[in-house]
């Protein structure tokens, strides 16, 4: 024998060796298999919206083309289907000033074509004059792009149909303005959107990104993991992109239920949507410092007591609780009560003893948690009343300090 492990002992430290690393792979394959069905969810909502002004789109453009057909007796209205789909297709959230651009730049195209077509005629040189002529009108006019692209787009059409199409002449005006008024009307009062749905499946993922990155800083934290610190650093920077998606969905939202009458009841529950985005924009900020002090203090080699990176946890959970209240409509007081005890957790580690950046890390969980409680409706004064009352009690265990 040369002291080895006898071989008896070995099998068995290779198996306890290899449980720990089948635990995990078990763990990881689960949480994989948790991300596909929520991506697979998410996909399935984008289709459902998409689908929705598809069916818009379709609906606007048959009823545009009956009711200018109704209106101006034209045997095939060009326009009136064309404008109705400009509209429900443009950007949520500017549906009428996009309409308004819509009929400015249409007229300003028929307009010159009109003019110019009477004393030029129709063929290929007097096509370019024609857009020539409409662009330059329409910058005098206005600079925006859309006024710019329907005065071109209206002057090339109607460039290329006015030598076999005499019939345009008069009504091509009036056609486009009944399409973008059934445009509006399909959109905003037959088939108007649900706009707490969307805001609701727009937000839901950027608090699932935020939670996710909470928790991969946390992982860093605790293993001081520079190569994953920085990892997590880099997603914190990406959750920007779902936010901007949710102030465009806002931008929708509140044009929904300010001219849809159907929906003026939302009004409120809208209002307090902007108002927690506010917040959560904060908190995603907060989390990206908190993240590049996780990376400075992984490189500083600072002490890194147990509570730390178990308070990123429990925010993490905090935002992942509030995630999916988001999605069920319903607030509860589980995500703000995970949120205040991440406030415990970095207190304890603050007690136990933190340098700079640990300290800076303890100051960026209380900032997060007091935007993610304001969030949840609660108002400025009373969030930080409790956080210093959690604080306090920490840090004071025998004294009247309360958790609220």
């Amino acid at each position: 024998m040369t002291g080895g492990q006898p071989r008896g002992e070995e099998r068995h430290g290779s198996a306890r060796h290899a449980e720990p690393e089948a635990e995990r792979a078990e763990v990881a394959l689960a949480h994989l298999g948790r991300r596909g069905r929520t991506a697979g969810r998410d996909r399935l909502q984008q289709f459902r919206i998409k689908f929705l002004l598809a069916f818009q789109a379709g609906l606007s453009a048959a009823l545009a083309w009956a009711a200018a057909r109704w209106l101006t007796d034209m045997s095939n209205p060009v326009f009136a289907p064309a404008a109705a789909v400009a509209v429900i297709t443009s950007s949520l959230g500017r549906r009428l000033p996009n309409t308004i651009e819509l009929l400015v730049g249409v007229s300003l195209g028929i307009l010159v074509s009109d003019l110019l077509i009477e004393f030029t005629g129709a063929g290929l040189w007097q096509t370019g004059v024609i857009v020539t002529a409409a662009i330059l009108l329409s910058l005098l006019v206005s600079t925006r792009g859309g006024v710019v692209g329907h005065a071109s787009g209206t002057a090339v059409l109607l460039g290329a149909l006015s030598s076999s199409r005499h019939t345009l002449e008069f009504p091509r005006f009036l056609d486009a303005l009944i399409g973008g008024a059934v445009g509006l009307v399909v959109a905003l009062v037959l088939l108007p959107l649900n706009p707490l749905r969307i805001m609701r499946r727009v937000a839901a993922p950027a608090l699932r990104q935020l939670a996710d990155q909470l928790r991969l800083t946390a992982s860093a934290l605790r293993e001081r993991d520079h190569d994953l610190a920085s990892r997590a650093l880099k997603r914190s920077e990406e959750i920007g992109t779902d936010l901007g998606r949710f102030w465009d969905a806002f931008g929708g939202a509140k044009e929904t239920v300010d001219l849809a009458p159907f929906r003026w009841p939302w009004r409120r529950a809208v209002r307090h949507y902007q108002l927690g985005a506010a917040d959560m924009d904060r908190a995603v900020w907060n989390s990206r410092v908190l993240a590049r002090r996780v990376v400075v203090l992984i490189e500083d080699r600072e002490p890194v007591p147990e509570t730390l990176p178990t308070a990123i946890e429990t925010l993490s959970a905090a935002v992942h609780a509030l995630q999916r209240e988001v999605l069920a409509d319903t607030l509860t007081e589980h995500a703000p009560a995970l949120a205040l005890r991440a406030v415990a957790e970095a207190t304890r580690a603050e007690i136990a003893g933190t340098r700079l950046s640990g300290t800076v890390i303890v100051g960026q969980i209380r900032t997060a948690v007091s935007d993610l409680l304001q969030a949840t409706g609660k108002d400025r004064e009373t969030t930080l009343r409790r956080i210093r009352e959690v604080a306090y009690a920490q840090s004071h265990p025998d004294g009247d300090g309360s958790t609220g």
